[in-house]
């Protein structure tokens, strides 16, 4: 039996959201069909339109340079995902660069939505004062301070069931100890006020219970 996180966000509530940013041409359909058909990929538990919805509407409450490049890039940043940390976000970047310009978007933005996606391949190499980086790699792990925490990391197991449990533990271990080991886990000042304590409460317990699975 899978876990998948929830599925409360319909494809046409999704293409709502999309035509709001992109516009309702010819060309922003096409392309925000194929991007809602990526994001409900049925292998995807985790990474499916309810997180995609979760990371726009986090975005609402932090403040970036370019909102208009942060909202494409939160469409794009995994919309390329076969459970291969570095390549997904890649390739994701590849294909925002592919079809942005379709949608008549200024070069300058499409390089800068790019840059955004590849980002959120390790969310460790926002420079400070980068307010865009900064705006969706806090709201891509907005989702750590979450209530639901437990099912969201069941559901990531999920995505990366091809890999054995001990393989899964050491690299989930190594992922969780990089992130609290950070100075802050939010950069943007709204998101560490909102969400810093409970998103390190919820990681160091996921972190025990790995330490407690240990065989």
């Amino acid at each position: 039996m899978t876990d998948r996180v929830t599925d409360r966000v319909t494809p046409r509530e999704a293409m709502r959201a999309w035509t709001g940013l992109a516009g309702r041409s010819p060309a922003a359909a096409a392309v925000g069909a194929e991007l809602v058909a990526r994001w409900a990929e049925p292998h995807r538990r985790y990474h499916t339109l309810d997180h995609l919805l979760a990371v726009l509407h986090a975005l609402d409450a932090l403040e970036a340079e370019d909102p208009q490049a942060v909202r494409l890039a939160a469409w794009f940043h995994d919309a390329v995902y076969e459970g291969r940390p570095g390549w997904d976000e890649e390739r994701s970047a590849q294909l925002a660069q592919a079809r942005l310009p379709r949608l008549g978007v200024p070069p300058g933005r499409v390089r800068e939505v790019a840059r955004l996606v590849r980002l959120t391949a390790a969310h460790d190499r926002v420079r400070p004062g980068d307010r865009n980086g900064e705006a969706l790699c806090d709201a891509d792990l907005a989702v750590l301070a979450g209530d639901d925490y437990d099912a969201y990391a069941r559901a990531i197991r999920e995505e990366y069931r091809h890999v054995p449990d001990e393989a899964f533990r050491r690299g989930r271990r190594a992922v969780l100890t990089r992130l609290l080991a950070a100075p802050r886990l939010y950069r943007t000042d709204a998101a560490h006020r909102r969400w810093e304590e409970r998103a390190r409460r919820n990681m160091a317990a996921e972190l025990a219970d790995l330490a407690a699975a240990q065989p």
